[in-house]
């Protein structure tokens, strides 16, 4: 009789978690020129986008587009995903994503950029599925675009008066500093230059009224009814 033998199950040790930082321990900006250009940017992209829940931006947030290796990794100093929610994002995993990585980005130099590493930044824009890449330098008004086409990333040759294809915003870096235009015509602002518009154009609602006011008792000391002429 074959004697029966028991044998017990071989442990294995748990999968050890893949961690993604939310941060890379460097600074949003280098001074506060590039600050401001990446939040007029930023800022502007959320306004042109505000009424799309399936378009997501962001600034200088950590892209993470390959699972399971945390090295691979970019932060743009914008970016803009068609085809995602809005909210908060620690970091943008692109497999959690419904894989789809960001369609166009940003990026603004400072004085300690060094040429290889925006060469680095271009060849991971290119791999990693970026349509737009642009690429700003607030120094010396010098802007640089490359497009999606047949696969790779292409240099725009002429980016005066450049359309993007995905966000019809339109570029004259022959104006200094640069000016970009929204769909409608009208120019990039600060959140402060807006504010501003904002007030003179309440101020101007407000004067009006006051206008309409004063005529409409006029009309009534006179003994006529505003209400139907």
């Amino acid at each position: 009789m074959t004697p029966v033998t028991a044998s017990l199950p071989t442990p294995t040790a748990p999968p050890i978690a893949v961690e993604y930082p939310d941060s890379d321990g460097q600074p949003m900006a280098e001074n506060t020129l590039q600050f401001e250009w990446i939040t007029l940017i930023k800022e502007n992209l959320d306004w042109l986008f505000a009424a799309d829940p399936q378009v997501f931006v962001a600034g200088d947030l950590l892209w993470y587009p390959v699972e399971g290796n945390p090295k691979i990794r970019q932060a743009p100093d914008a970016l803009v995903v068609f085809g995602r929610p809005k909210g908060y994002r620690g970091s943008y995993r692109q497999w959690q994503e419904d894989h789809l990585p960001p369609q166009v980005v940003f990026e603004i130099l400072s004085p300690g950029n060094r040429p290889g590493e925006m060469s680095r930044k271009l060849l991971f824009y290119q791999q990693y599925g970026v349509e737009e890449y642009y690429l700003y330098d607030p120094d010396s008004n010098s802007l640089e675009g490359w497009i999606r086409q047949e696969g790779i990333l292409d240099w725009i040759e002429t980016v005066q008066d450049w359309v993007s294809p995905r966000l019809g915003i339109r570029f004259d870096p022959s104006a200094d500093p640069l000016v970009i235009y929204r769909p409608d015509g009208e120019s990039f602002v600060s959140y402060g230059e807006r504010s501003r518009q904002a007030e003179q154009e309440r101020q101007r609602a407000e004067q009006e009224s006051q206008r309409a006011d004063r005529l409409a008792a006029k009309l009534r000391e006179l003994g006529l009814d505003p209400e139907i002429l």
